[in-house]
C-alpha cells in the first residue's frame, strides 16, 4: 500500500531537484534544444548588427538588442508546436527587471507561462510546462536607460512534427458564385496591402499593419531574402500573397521582351526558380497563395503587334499554367493565381490556364467595373484585386501644363474607400484586395501611392485603418483644403511666385511646413529637392533655374508623425529681357552639332531662333563654341542662355570685329544651367558663348542664345 505514495512522491522530489539546479549558472538540458537556427522576430532592433537572429544563432558573442523603450519582445518559430520545458535567457547588460515568457500556437494569441518583476540579468534557467509552437520574451521594464539584450534566448523540450494540413493551409471553397477564402479552415477575406520597405524592416513595421486590420500583404517577387518578411508576417498573424516576377513585368511602361512561343531557356529558368522557392517556403506559415506574374499580358503590347501579340499572349498563359501545374505538384495547401492590369487578360486565362485556382487583377480608377467584367466574362473562378487605389497617373485628365493633375490628399483618401466598397460589393466572388500601397518611400510615386509617405501617415493611412479594423480614434492629419500658384505657366527661371493655401489640422496642432520640388516631367527623376520659400499660408516661392514643367509640393506637419501633401505643376520660362534681340533670326554658326540621334538634328541656327521648344546640341567634348553674326558692329547691353540640362559649367561671352580676334566680355566657371541672365556690354559683329566645361557628360545644348539692346 505505501508504494503507490511514494511512486507519487518522486516526481516531486524531481521536481524540487531539478529547481535547486536552477540556481547554478549553467542550464541543465534533459531535453532538445529547439530554438536554435529557428526564425526568430522582434518589435524591434537597435541597429543592423544586432538583430533577433543573433538570439538564436547559437553564438554567445552575438546578441539581440531591442529600441530603448517599454514594451519589447522577441519570439522564436519553433516550425511546430511543442511541448516546452525550459526557457534559458542569457542577458548582456542591458536586462529586463520585468518580463513574461509567453506561448501561442498561431502567434496571435498568447498564454503567459512565467512571469517575474524581479529579475537581476545574467543567465536565467526558466522550467516552464507549456505546449506551443511560438515562444516569446515580452519584456515590461528594463534597467538602466538602454534596451533588452539577450546573447542568447533558449527554448528546450520536445518537438513536434509538422502535419501536412496544418496551421496555414489556404482553400479556395464554395461553388460558382458563392466561394470564399479559408485558412485552417477559417473564412480569411483579404484585407490587404501591397508590400514596399525592405525586408529588413518587415519584423519592426508588421506589428503596425496587424494594428490596423491588414491580415494580407502582397509581394512581386520571391527568393532567398524573402523568409524574414514571411517570418514577420506570420508572427504577426499576416499572410503574404507571394509574387514571382515574370518579363515584361508591370503593364504598358515596362519591358523585358520576352518570345513565349520560342525562349525554352527563359522559361525553363523561370519555372526552375518557381519550383525551388515553393519547396523552400511552402510549409512556412506566413504563406498565403502564389502569384505567377504581373500585368505581363497587357505589358506584351509593348514588344508585339498584330498576330504576333496574339500568339505571345496565349504562349505566356500557358506558360503561367505550367508554372500553376508544378506548383501544385509541391505545395497542395495553398492556392495559385495571376495577376495582370486589365480583366482583358482573364479571357486568356479562362481558355490557356484552367490550373488557376482564382484570377487576380490591377485596377484603380475602373475597380468598380471588374465586377461587370466578370459578370459579361462568363467566368467561373473567383478573384482577388491585387492593387486598387486612387486614380494613378495614367487615368487623370492632364493639367494646364500638360501633365498628370495627381489627386488630392482628400481624394486619395476616397479612393481607397470607394474600391474597396466596390470589392465588398461582389460577395462570393470578389474575395478580398491588398490595397495600393505600403511603402516608406518619399518620392514621386511615394506621394502619389505610398499610405506612409517617408513614414508618415497620410489620411489614407487613417482610411484603411477605419476599412479593416473600425477604428477611428487618434491624432489624424492636417488637411490642405486647397493649393493655388499666383503663376503656373510662366514662372521665370530663378524668380519668386506666391502660393496661398487653406491647411486646417482637425486636432488644433500647430502645424509646420516644407516644400519640395520634381523634375519627373523634365528629366524622369523620381526624387525631390528642397524648394526654398518664406511664409506661412502664404508663401513666397522661388522658382528653379531649368526651364520646363516642375512639380512643387506643399508638406502640412502636426508634430505626430501624420503629414498632409499637396502638389501642382509650374512652368518655368526664361525671364523677359527688355529691348530688341539683335541674335534673333541671325546667321548662326558652332564648332560641332548633333547631325543624328534621337531628335536630331540639333544645328546652331535652332538656337537664335527664337523657339524656346528647339535647340542647339554639341558634340560630348570640351571646348565648343556657337557663334551668331549680328550684321554689323553692334552694341548690346544684355545677354541671356537658355541651357537645356545639358548646361556649360564654364563659358565665356567674347565678342570680335572679324570672327577671328576674340575679346572676353565675361566669364564664369560656376553656372548651374537654366537660364543665365547677364548684364554684359559689348561692341561687335560677332557675339559667341565659347564652353571650357561642360555641367554633365553630355555635350552644350541652348535653346536660345539672346543678345539684347535695351
Amino acid at each position: 500500500m505505501d508504494r503507490p505514495s511514494l511512486l507519487r512522491a518522486v516526481p516531486a522530489l524531481v521536481a524540487l531537484l531539478v529547481l535547486g539546479l536552477l540556481a547554478g549558472p549553467s542550464p541543465a538540458h534533459a531535453a532538445t534544444l529547439l530554438s536554435q537556427g529557428r526564425p526568430a522576430t522582434a518589435s524591434s532592433s537597435e541597429g543592423a548588427g544586432t538583430p533577433a537572429s543573433a538570439a538564436v544563432d547559437g553564438d554567445p558573442g552575438t546578441r539581440w538588442a531591442s529600441a530603448w523603450s517599454d514594451p519589447q519582445w522577441l519570439q522564436v518559430d519553433l516550425g511546430a508546436s511543442a511541448d516546452i520545458s525550459q526557457v534559458t535567457l542569457n542577458w548582456e547588460a542591458a536586462y529586463a527587471t520585468a518580463y513574461e515568457i509567453q506561448v501561442s500556437d498561431n502567434a496571435s494569441t498568447w498564454q503567459t507561462v512565467y512571469s517575474t518583476t524581479t529579475a537581476t540579468g545574467g543567465i536565467q534557467n526558466l522550467a516552464v510546462t507549456a505546449h506551443g509552437r511560438y515562444v516569446r520574451l515580452y519584456g515590461t521594464h528594463r534597467v538602466g536607460g538602454y534596451g533588452y539584450s539577450l546573447w542568447e534566448f533558449q527554448v528546450s523540450g520536445t518537438p513536434g512534427t509538422p502535419t501536412q494540413d496544418g496551421p496555414g493551409v489556404t482553400r479556395v471553397t464554395g461553388t460558382q458564385g458563392n466561394w470564399q477564402l479559408t485558412v485552417d479552415g477559417i473564412p480569411w477575406t483579404v484585407k490587404g496591402l501591397t508590400w514596399g520597405p525592405p525586408v529588413g524592416e518587415a519584423a519592426a513595421r508588421m506589428p503596425e499593419l496587424h494594428a490596423i486590420g491588414v491580415n494580407t500583404v502582397r509581394t512581386w517577387g520571391t527568393d532567398g531574402t524573402t523568409q524574414p518578411l514571411l517570418d514577420a508576417a506570420a508572427a504577426n498573424g499576416i499572410k503574404v500573397i507571394s509574387g514571382f516576377w515574370l518579363q515584361p513585368g508591370g503593364g504598358p511602361g515596362s519591358g523585358g521582351c520576352i518570345d513565349y512561343t520560342t525562349d525554352a531557356n527563359y522559361k525553363n529558368t523561370m519555372l526552375a526558380e518557381i519550383q525551388k522557392w515553393v519547396t523552400a517556403y511552402k510549409a512556412h506559415r506566413g504563406v498565403l497563395m502564389w502569384n505567377v506574374g504581373n500585368e505581363s499580358i497587357l505589358g506584351m503590347q509593348n514588344c508585339y503587334s498584330g498576330t504576333q501579340l496574339e500568339q505571345e499572349r496565349i504562349a505566356y498563359t500557358r506558360f503561367v499554367d505550367q508554372a500553376a501545374q508544378a506548383i501544385h505538384a509541391i505545395d497542395t495547401t495553398h492556392p495559385v493565381t495571376s495577376t495582370d492590369a486589365w480583366t482583358g487578360a482573364w479571357p486568356y486565362y479562362k481558355a490557356y490556364a484552367p490550373n488557376l485556382d482564382l484570377y487576380a487583377v490591377n485596377s484603380y480608377a475602373h475597380v468598380c467595373q471588374v465586377k461587370q467584367d466578370w459578370l459579361a466574362g462568363g467566368y467561373t473562378k473567383p478573384y482577388i484585386i491585387t492593387e486598387t487605389g486612387p486614380a494613378g497617373e495614367w487615368e487623370v485628365p492632364n493639367d494646364v501644363n500638360g501633365v498628370p493633375a495627381e489627386p488630392t490628399d482628400q481624394q486619395k483618401r476616397d479612393g481607397y474607400v470607394n474600391a474597396w466598397n466596390c470589392v465588398l460589393a461582389h460577395p462570393g466572388v470578389a474575395l478580398g484586395a491588398t490595397l495600393f500601397h505600403y511603402g516608406t518611400e518619399g518620392d514621386f510615386g511615394g506621394v502619389w501611392f505610398n499610405i506612409t509617405t517617408g513614414g508618415e501617415k497620410r489620411l489614407s493611412w487613417y482610411a484603411v485603418r477605419k476599412l479593416y479594423s473600425g477604428q477611428t480614434s487618434g491624432n489624424t492629419p492636417p488637411v490642405i483644403a486647397s493649393m493655388n500658384l499666383s503663376r503656373v505657366t510662366d514662372v521665370p527661371a530663378g524668380g519668386t511666385f506666391t502660393v496661398t493655401a487653406a491647411v486646417s489640422d482637425p486636432d488644433g496642432d500647430p502645424i509646420t511646413y516644407t516644400m519640395g520640388y520634381n523634375s519627373k516631367y523634365l528629366n524622369g527623376a523620381a526624387g525631390l529637392i528642397p524648394a526654398q520659400f518664406t511664409g506661412s499660408g502664404t508663401f513666397t516661392v522661388t522658382a528653379p533655374q531649368q526651364l520646363g514643367v516642375w512639380k512643387l509640393y506643399l508638406y502640412a506637419r502636426d508634430g505626430h508623425g501624420n503629414v498632409g501633401i499637396e502638389t501642382r505643376s509650374l512652368r518655368v520660362v526664361a525671364p523677359p529681357v527688355p529691348g530688341t534681340n539683335l541674335a534673333r533670326g541671325a546667321a548662326t554658326t558652332a564648332s560641332t552639332y548633333q547631325a543624328d540621334g534621337p531628335g536630331a538634328p540639333y544645328p546652331p541656327q535652332a538656337a537664335t531662333d527664337g523657339d524656346s521648344a528647339t535647340r542647339w546640341a554639341s558634340a560630348w567634348a570640351d571646348p565648343q563654341w556657337l557663334q551668331v553674326d549680328l550684321g554689323r558692329s553692334q552694341a548690346f547691353d544684355h545677354v541671356q542662355l537658355v541651357w537645356e540640362s545639358a548646361f556649360g559649367k564654364a563659358y565665356e561671352i567674347q565678342v570680335s570685329d572679324d570672327a577671328a580676334n576674340w575679346h572676353t566680355v565675361y566669364t564664369t566657371t560656376t553656372s548651374d544651367g537654366g537660364a543665365d541672365d547677364l548684364a554684359v556690354s559689348g561692341t561687335g559683329r560677332y557675339v559667341r558663348v565659347y564652353g571650357t566645361q561642360r555641367g554633365t557628360g553630355y555635350g552644350y545644348s541652348l535653346y536660345e542664345f539672346g543678345v539684347y539692346r535695351s
